[in-house]
């Protein structure tokens, strides 16, 4: 098994900076999400690890060896691409086989670690089909199957559950992240999903325009966000946001947001008393937005008036999305029993003991 370290990794495409100074330690037997937009690198990021790209600067390291000039399939790697990518004429059996055959492996080898992948993936009794025979996820698992039979140190895998449908992607990212716990090797995943990220990873890399703003477990980075892009990115919905000034007057602080004022709790107020008088942004989640008949006892409550613009009921919860006045639609997951409807002007309550606020200048939390 292996670690895996980028030190200060460039990647070019002409003047474009796709990977602008990576530096990431993965630890072994580690399961690392690299996570975020369209365009932002990750995927660049790991086909420079796989080797598919030439890194413009830096060094990748697998293990205590330098990779940078070493051919893809000396890397003891193994990809599984967006694409499953298999051959159609060929048996499932044959497509999991066909990169051992290239090697010239042992036959009975080749039966035996065919034989290990497809039970622990579950397909066994498909090993005679052809990919025109498979569904969706039986084909994902086909490709699984491919990269295990390699038995690499690495496994990379590169938006996999993509061509999914919504109820299959949930259960095969259950398989991968059992997978990895059988396994017990290195994993690195590329996704733009943070659900995804957030249910399967031990830790999670958040890339924005080629640069890693913050690597961390996926409780801290939803708990302590660097920055308003990880706050933002990180949890669904998405985090809310409001422009204000932090205000001190009569011995509090409290957060102006024009339409709506919220004070500080007493306990936080010496960390955001020095930025009194800033243009800041104060952020919150819609599970810290309550109905005040229905709010967590013990919270401390930040009253705050909005009018109702769309309910959406889910079942065990109801997204309700209200306006505030100037500020933009925000989202509030309220009890199902509440009782909002379209146009009403009513109270929620935001939860001052889980709050975040950015410095509007630099967009980086305030700590």
């Amino acid at each position: 098994m292996a670690s895996v370290t980028y030190e200060n990794v460039y990647k070019r495409f002409g003047d474009v900076v796709a990977v602008d100074d990576l530096s990431l330690d993965i630890k072994d037997k580690e399961f690392l999400v690299l996570v975020g937009p369209s365009g932002c690198g990750k995927s660049t990021a790991l086909r420079c690890l796989a080797g598919l790209e030439e890194i413009t600067e830096g060094t990748i390291k697998i293990g205590e060896r330098v990779v940078n000039d070493v051919p893809p399939k000396d890397r003891d790697i193994a990809m599984v691409f967006q694409s499953y990518a298999l051959y159609p004429h060929m048996s499932v059996f044959d497509n999991m086989a066909f990169g051992l055959k290239l090697r010239k492996m042992d036959k009975n080898e080749i039966k035996r670690r065919v034989g290990d992948a497809a039970e622990i993936l579950g397909i066994e009794n498909l090993l005679e089909r052809k990919p025109r025979q498979l569904s969706g996820g039986q084909r994902q698992r086909v490709a699984l199957g491919r990269a295990i039979v390699r038995e690499p140190n690495v496994f990379l895998l590169d938006e996999p559950l993509s061509n999914l449908d919504a109820k299959l992607r949930v259960q095969t990212r259950a398989e991968i992240s059992k997978l990895h716990k059988q396994l017990q090797t290195t994993f690195i995943y590329v996704t733009h999903d943070q659900t995804e990220a957030m249910t399967m990873a031990d830790r999670i890399a958040v890339m924005k325009l080629g640069i890693l703003n913050q690597v961390d477990s996926p409780q801290n980075l939803y708990d302590r966000p660097v920055n308003k892009f990880v706050a933002g990115f990180i949890g669904s919905p998405s985090m809310n946001f409001f422009d204000g000034k932090l205000v001190q007057s009569d011995g509090k602080v409290v957060f102006d947001g024009g339409s709506f004022i919220v004070a500080i709790p007493d306990a936080k107020k010496g960390l955001y008393a020095p930025h009194a008088g800033k243009s800041v942004t104060f952020g919150i989640r819609p599970e810290d937005v309550h109905n005040p008949d229905f709010m967590p006892q013990g919270i401390i409550p930040g009253m705050v008036e909005a009018k109702v613009e769309v309910t959406e009921l889910m079942g065990n919860e109801i997204f309700v999305y209200l306006n505030s006045g100037q500020h933009e639609s925000f989202i509030a997951r309220v009890d199902p029993r509440s009782r909002y409807e379209f146009n009403n002007t009513v109270q929620v309550a935001f939860n001052m003991d889980n709050f975040h606020i950015f410095d509007n200048a630099t967009e980086d939390a305030i700590r």
